[in-house]
């Protein structure tokens, strides 16, 4: 038995948003054994390259679904979408020298994917590790590649949760409106973008999906809603409610989240930073960062950054600080986004950030 809720209930304005190229065609011309060549060419690839002295996996899966919903407001909908991914895990150098990368590509269907440019992306950055030492603790210019800047952006989208803020749980508690950022890093959160993993045309309550703004000209704009929240708030749903199946209550999450990319290279990044450090993989992001306080310390692997170019491997580091004043001083954000499934399904680029502290040996 549940207590009462005054703030349950469907939303106020149910609806569809029209989203196109959800599910492929091209999907039911690809037999199971196409499927599996497409993982050995993964394979092959990682191998092909000279340095390369294991792939621990190459992994190929994909999904269809069709998903319907009908409520007593009226909605009755329904939609169908397919996705295809393939990853890679690749080993270079060896004995205490032994580090990995990992390749990752995702379509709407298998012929969407590159095998070879997976397979060469995981054995490339395995072998740009190999040779890594620790550098010694100081405060520096950081570059977050996109990997590490989507698992910062889909934690930063987790903690704009209203659920998460109406729960005191937020660091963006009462922040509504405050200079959070710096304004080149521009969040915002889309369930109708077309080439999102996580595009649908309504969420799991029938609210039409939308694009919402989260983080723009440096301030806070807003939280991401589900109609309980949005009721509870005085607002309108941003159609984020999410569910697992039709078993499941629906609570508050991202949809797909986009971080703008801006006009740099990867290399004018790097001639920005100087002297720094070029992170390319961190651990323990979800149990280093405080939600409530802001503060982090995550484990670092990555490459220096030397006279304005990429100087040799590091690793065992931490990179720490307060998530806002590390928001605040994002200097850049380069060119090039691509989707990234880590912390949800992320669209990111590489940060630049004017300093942070770096404790090595």
């Amino acid at each position: 038995m549940a207590d009462p809720d005054e703030y349950a209930g469907l939303p106020e304005d149910p609806g569809v948003t029209a989203v196109d190229g959800l599910a492929s065609p091209a999907m039911a011309g690809w037999s199971n054994e196409d499927r599996v060549q497409l993982a050995l060419a993964v394979e092959r690839a990682a191998r092909s390259r000279a340095g390369v002295t294991q792939v621990e996996n190459a992994v190929y899966a994909d999904s269809e679904g069709s998903a319907a919903i009908a409520s007593s407001h009226g909605l009755s909908a329904s939609y169908s979408a397919t996705s295809a991914w393939a990853y890679a895990s690749a080993f270079a150098g060896e004995g205490e020298d032994l580090m990995t990368g990992m390749g990752i590509g995702l379509g709407r269907d298998p012929g969407a994917l590159d095998p070879e440019a997976i397979g060469h992306e995981a054995a490339d950055r395995a072998l740009e590790l190999v040779g890594a030492r620790r550098t010694p603790s100081r405060r520096c210019p950081v570059i977050l590649d996109a990997f590490v800047a989507a698992s910062f952006a889909g934690f930063i989208g987790s903690m704009l949760s209203a659920d998460a803020v109406q729960r005191g749980r937020s660091l963006f508690a009462e922040r509504e409106g405050e200079v959070v950022a710096g304004e080149a890093f521009v969040l915002s959160d889309d369930g109708r973008h077309p080439e999102g993993p996580a595009s649908a045309p309504f969420d799991g309550e029938g609210a039409a999906t939308r694009r919402t703004a989260l983080i723009e000209e440096g301030r806070l704009a807003g939280f991401l809603y589900d109609a309980r929240t949005a009721r509870k708030a005085g607002r309108a749903s941003t159609a984020n409610a999410a569910r697992g199946s039709y078993r499941a209550p629906p609570m508050v999450g991202p949809t797909n989240l986009l971080l703008r990319a801006g006009d740099a290279t990867l290399e004018e990044l790097v001639r920005q930073a100087g002297d720094g450090l070029y992170v390319t993989e961190v651990s323990g992001l979800h149990s280093g960062v405080n939600p409530v306080s802001g503060t982090f310390s995550v484990g670092a692997t990555g490459r220096l950054v030397e006279g304005g170019e990429l100087g040799a491997p590091v690793r065992e580091m931490t990179i720490a600080g307060d998530l806002v004043e590390m928001l605040r001083d994002v200097r850049a954000v380069g060119s090039g986004p691509r989707w990234v499934p880590f912390g949800g399904s992320v669209k990111a680029a590489a940060v630049l950030i004017g300093e942070m502290a770096v404790s090595g040996s």
